[in-house]
């Protein structure tokens, strides 16, 4: 390849990569062309990009990034996943595909969130966290649990200080229509 066509791509992919700072690095050999046209759809329909490059091309595109660390200890032929909602997300979608039995030979090599590298097991790891939809939601359910408990008792002390005030009321009242 020329240095010219290696240039060309490397640009293409740092493109791609622009924004990025999440990604994991898989490996889907033993997999039939059949098979990883599916995954792939799988993949698009959830927002998550796979991208097969050549070890110092990815490098090579990846200097000055926040990928840049993923890339260092890449050997092999090695694919590029990134995109989804965010990191959790995008790890459960990869460990769903990679427990999976008829994707056999699926298997996350390594991962990078917030420039640190994960291993595998780490990305595994990650793919057990809440997602961002279920952190806003149990945030949002913790803000809303504290502003109804409270509420709560504001109207049940209130409560009870009216009712004592309406009390007294009625027994002055009632004092006053016996005298």
């Amino acid at each position: 390849m020329s240095k010219f066509v290696k240039n060309l791509i490397s640009e293409q992919l740092r493109t791609h990569f622009d924004g990025v700072s999440d990604a994991f690095l898989v490996s889907f050999t033993g997999l039939n062309a059949n098979t990883n046209a599916r995954l792939r759809t799988q993949f698009a329909e959830k927002g998550v990009r796979m991208t097969v490059i050549k070890n110092s091309l990815a490098r090579r595109a990846a200097e000055g990034m926040p990928l840049a660390p993923l890339f260092q200890n890449m050997t092999g032929s090695l694919a590029v996943c990134w995109g989804s909602t965010d990191i959790v997300g995008l790890a459960k979608e990869l460990v769903k595909v990679m427990n999976d039995k008829q994707y056999a030979g699926f298997v996350i090599f390594a991962g990078i969130m917030g420039g640190e590298v994960l291993t595998a097991a780490q990305s595994v790891d990650v793919s057990k966290w809440p997602s961002r939809e279920e952190q806003i939601s149990l945030l949002v359910g913790q803000m809303i649990g504290v502003g109804s408990k409270l509420s709560g008792q504001l109207i049940g002390i209130g409560g009870a200080l009216a009712s004592q005030i309406k009390q007294i009321a009625e027994k002055e009242s009632h004092t006053e229509v016996a005298a």
